[in-house]
């Protein structure tokens, strides 16, 4: 865990995440990356100005992120989303 405190390590993490396409999978390495960063959802919460009960659904195996919320969420991590052309093959 102590790895995705490092940004680089983070980025990587939640991209494979991604590209597993299982929401679920993402939002586990999100809470893993969220842990690691900042010290879990609370103090994320008090950073990024959002609802701390909101943010735990947001996040929970059953959460459906907005993208507003995502936004907010990986900019306080100092992360942000990309959009790159798929790989051939």
């Amino acid at each position: 865990m102590r790895k995705l405190q490092k940004d680089s390590h983070a980025a990587a993490y939640l991209d494979a995440a991604l590209e597993d396409g299982d929401s679920d999978v993402f939002l586990l390495a999100l809470r893993d990356v969220v842990s690691a960063k900042v010290g879990g959802i609370g103090p994320l919460a008090q950073k990024a100005k959002l609802n701390r009960e909101t943010l735990y659904k947001t996040l929970s195996a059953k959460g459906n992120p907005a993208l507003s919320s995502l936004h907010s969420i990986l900019s306080e991590l100092g992360l942000r989303l990309s959009i790159v052309t798929k790989k051939a093959g």
